[in-house]
């Protein structure tokens, strides 16, 4: 069984495998990898049809994953702001609509209302590669979709991940190892 699930600002609805044991109910949070990389999304229903899932369902949303969700989202307004500011100062005639950073923090979607002129592009390229280096999202990216070292999320690593408790302690253990699906 499979779950629909509504991620990223625009709504696109996916086809979700769960994780072994993980059954959703409508309504909740949950973290998917798709093909852009993690998200949150919220489930929407459970899905019996024979087609194949979009891409694995992680976990519901933890509170360590609500706390990241909360700094991004503060990034995504700054980094809204300032494009606005950007585009004026640069007199571009584009209308940015959005701004979306992917859960896994590895990138910063801008959408604008048509398509882009060249300047907006420019301003969404600074902005991107100015937002990643301030936050330091790319390495914390890595561990979140790698895992923190070799065995991470196996009992082999459960005390050689580097984190003090080892795994059982670790913010990104439910991220890592055998529970990526």
């Amino acid at each position: 069984m499979n779950f629909l699930v509504r991620v990223g600002v625009m709504g696109h609805v996916g086809r979700f495998r769960p994780a072994e044991g993980l059954l959703p109910s409508r309504g909740d949070r949950v973290v998917v990898r798709t093909e852009r990389g993690l998200e949150i999304g919220e489930v929407l229903t459970a899905d019996d049809s024979p087609r194949e899932a979009d891409g694995p369902l992680l976990r519901r949303v933890t509170q360590q994953d609500a706390m990241l969700a909360e700094r991004l989202d503060r990034n995504r307004d700054a980094a809204h702001q300032e494009c606005v500011r950007l585009l004026a100062e640069r007199g571009s005639a584009s209308v940015l609509l959005d701004v979306e950073h992917l859960f896994d923090g590895r990138r910063l979607y801008f959408y604008y209302l048509g398509d882009p002129d060249p300047t907006a592009e420019a301003i969404s390229a600074e902005l991107s590669a100015a937002y990643d280096s301030k936050a330091g999202f790319a390495e914390f990216a890595t561990t979140l979709a790698e895992g923190c070292g070799p065995g991470c999320g196996t009992e082999s690593a459960e005390n050689g991940c580097g984190t003090a408790g080892g795994c059982s302690t670790c913010a990104v253990a439910s991220a890592c190892g055998s529970s990526r699906g």
